[in-house]
C-alpha cells in the first residue's frame, strides 16, 4: 500500500498524551505511567497499521515514557539532605502543562475569529434525523477517529485489514466519492461513511480519505457526547446559519 498520511500535520505526541489523560480522567500531576505508556504504544501500533507515517517525535516520546516507566520501578533513594529524589515524571508534566497552556490559548484565539464555530446547525434535508436542533457539539480529532475505527474493525472479528490485493480503488477516488456524498447529504455518521458491505480495502481507504480531507480543512468531525455517533460534514456547513465563509 503506497499511500501514506503524515500524522504530524494533524496532531502531535503531546496531543496524544493529553487526549489519553482526558480520556482516563487522570490527574496530570500524578500520571500512572504504566497505564499511559501501554495505551500510548497501543495507539502508535494502531496508527502504523493504518499506514499513517508517524513523525519521529511520536517514537521519541514513546522511548521517553518507557524510560520514565523503568525509573519508576526502581527503589526510591533519599539524597544526602534527607530528601527524596525528583519524580521522574516531573519534566514530562512540565512539558504537558506548558503545551496545554499554549494550546488552550490558540483555541481561544480561534474561537474569537470564528464566532459560533462550535455549534452545529443542520439544514432541512427531509431526514427524520434532523430533530437534533442547534445543540453544542465538540469537534474531534484524529485520535478519536482512530479509536472509532478500531472499534469498527474489532466488531468485524479476526480480520487482517491490510491484506489487500485488488487495485481498483484509490484514496483520491474515495475522497471524490465522499465529497459528492457529503455535499448531497450535508452530514453523515462515521459508520455511514464507511459504508456497507464493509470490505477491508474500502474501510482503510475511506479512513485515509477522511483524514486527508480533515488535513485540508475540507471536512470536520463532531460528536455530541462521548460514545455517541461521530458525524462528519463539509467544513462550510459547520457555521451557524449555513455561513459558507471558511
Amino acid at each position: 500500500m503506497d499511500y501514506r498520511i503524515k500524522l504530524e500535520i494533524f496532531e502531535g505526541p503531546l496531543d496524544l498524551l493529553l487526549y489519553l489523560i482526558r480520556k482516563n480522567e487522570i490527574d496530570i500531576y500524578d500520571i500512572p505511567i504504566s497505564l499511559i505508556t501501554e495505551q500510548y504504544i497501543s495507539y502508535i501500533d494502531a496508527m502504523k497499521s493504518l499506514n499513517l507515517d508517524l513523525a519521529g517525535e511520536y517514537l521519541v516520546l514513546a522511548a521517553t515514557l518507557l524510560h520514565i516507566k523503568s525509573r519508576m520501578l526502581l527503589p526510591v533513594h533519599e539524597t544526602e539532605g534527607g530528601e527524596e529524589e525528583d519524580d521522574p515524571r516531573a519534566e514530562l508534566v512540565r512539558q504537558l502543562l506548558e503545551y496545554r497552556t499554549f494550546k488552550e490559548a490558540a483555541l481561544e484565539m480561534e474561537r474569537m475569529k470564528l464566532l459560533d464555530r462550535d455549534f452545529f446547525t443542520r439544514k432541512d434535508t427531509g431526514d427524520d434525523r434532523a430533530d437534533a436542533g442547534e445543540r453544542p457539539v465538540r469537534e474531534i480529532g484524529v485520535f478519536e477517529l482512530v479509536e472509532a475505527f478500531q472499534r469498527v474493525i474489532a466488531g468485524m472479528g479476526d480480520m487482517h485489514i491490510m491484506e489487500m490485493e485488488r487495485n481498483d480503488m484509490s484514496v483520491s477516488q474515495r475522497i471524490s466519492e465522499m465529497l459528492d456524498l457529503l455535499r448531497e447529504k450535508k452530514t453523515l455518521t462515521f459508520e455511514e461513511l464507511l459504508g456497507m458491505p464493509r470490505e477491508r480495502r474500502q474501510l482503510v481507504y475511506t479512513f485515509l480519505a477522511l483524514l486527508e480531507l480533515m488535513k485540508m480543512r475540507v471536512v470536520r468531525a463532531f460528536q455530541r457526547a462521548p460514545y455517541e455517533a461521530i458525524r462528519v460534514c463539509v467544513a462550510a456547513e459547520v457555521d451557524v446559519g449555513g455561513d459558507a465563509q471558511e
